[in-house]
């Protein structure tokens, strides 16, 4: 049987952006979003922790609507944390203390020096297991209420490979989330995927060039401003990775702020894409103070007690997030894209 839900009040597209163990924050906007009641999902562009988040909620609103959503959800999590539980440790509850274990530390600054060949030679990814073991793939495929579109790098052309619904499988979204220095490229009809981050952090244009609704909704996990120049080497480099895999993000959402503005303020007729533009609404989910002050390497710090820190900020910032702007939704963005973009 096919879960259908009755519909509610407003329609969104998600946008959700990767991050790591960083996702359990969207874990939580979506956990609260679903638990209110009152939103659709037309569909989900999403990327690498965004794309796990993705396919869990669409599979799991196939099996029982919004609660079977929410369940899917903490499975995923709950599984993941179990597959890696020597990789961080947490002291406190305010997850500003987590650290990653040192012999997981170690593993890191390996991976400097050896390739994933020499590192990971059976290329094991507990992330196949816990995928295959908790989404019908097949099931959705075909029968998805909401379209995803999950995004990758061709690693060989550096080029967007954007899998949508009907292409969807554990190696899609596996791809979505492969960093290389960690594990192999992941083939898929002879080609060669890393993660979809270093090409879209998610792409949006997909949600205005083929979805209907006008709204929406960017889930948001790097730091739109950081507090501090890096000084030192490792910080520089950092630095520079969490850049690379915001830019194209950053670049796209630039371009769509200043096209609507032209299109908005044009004398001539519009065609469907440019009145998709001039009539789409944007909105924010983010938690750009407690991110900043995380260090990068807490996005690979799998521990449940973080885990549970970053959903139950997710669910508040959803809950503040519906209560100042729910009446914005079919009506106007909530937030000013030329303010956060140019």
């Amino acid at each position: 049987m096919i879960f259908r839900a009755r519909t509610s009040g407003a329609t969104v597209n998600l946008a959700l952006q990767g991050g790591g163990a960083h996702g359990a924050f969207t874990w939580g906007v979506l956990d609260l979003l679903l638990e209110d009641g009152r939103l659709e999902f037309e569909a989900i562009s999403a990327t690498s922790a965004g794309a796990m988040n993705a396919v869990a909620l669409a599979h799991g609103w196939l099996e029982k609507g919004r609660e079977g959503a929410r369940a899917a959800l903490e499975r995923l999590w709950n599984a993941t944390a179990a597959a890696m539980p020597l990789s961080a440790t947490v002291a406190g509850t305010d997850g500003q203390s987590v650290a990653l274990a040192p012999s997981f530390k170690r593993l890191l600054r390996w991976a400097d020096y050896f390739a994933p060949d020499s590192l990971n030679p059976f290329d094991r990814n507990p992330m196949r297991e816990i995928l295959s073991e908790q989404i019908d793939f097949a099931r959705l495929r075909s029968h998805s209420q909401m379209q995803l579109f999950i995004a990758a790098t061709n690693a060989r052309s550096g080029k967007l490979r954007l899998f949508r619904t009907p292409e969807l499988s554990v190696d899609a979204v596996l791809a979505s989330a492969c960093l290389p220095m960690m594990n192999r490229a992941v083939e898929i009809d002879g080609q060669s995927y890393w993660d979809g981050g270093y090409c879209a952090n998610p792409a949006v244009f997909p949600l205005l060039a083929e979805c209907r609704s006008p709204d929406i909704l960017l889930v948001l996990l790097s730091p739109l401003q950081y507090k501090d120049v890096p000084r030192s080497v490792d910080e520089i480099k950092e630095r520079a990775l969490e850049i690379s895999f915001t830019a194209s993000f950053l670049r796209e959402m630039h371009l769509i702020a200043q096209f609507r503005d032209d299109v908005r303020s044009s004398r001539f007729a519009m065609g469907r894409v440019e009145r998709r533009i001039a009539q789409a609404n944007f909105h924010l989910i983010d938690a750009q103070e407690f991110m900043s002050d995380l260090a990068p390497e807490t996005k690979l710090a799998a521990n449940i007690q973080f885990f549970g820190v970053l959903k139950d900020l997710g669910r508040e910032h959803a809950r503040t997030w519906l209560d100042k702007h729910w009446a914005n939704l079919g009506r106007r963005s909530s937030v000013d894209l030329n303010e956060l973009f140019c």
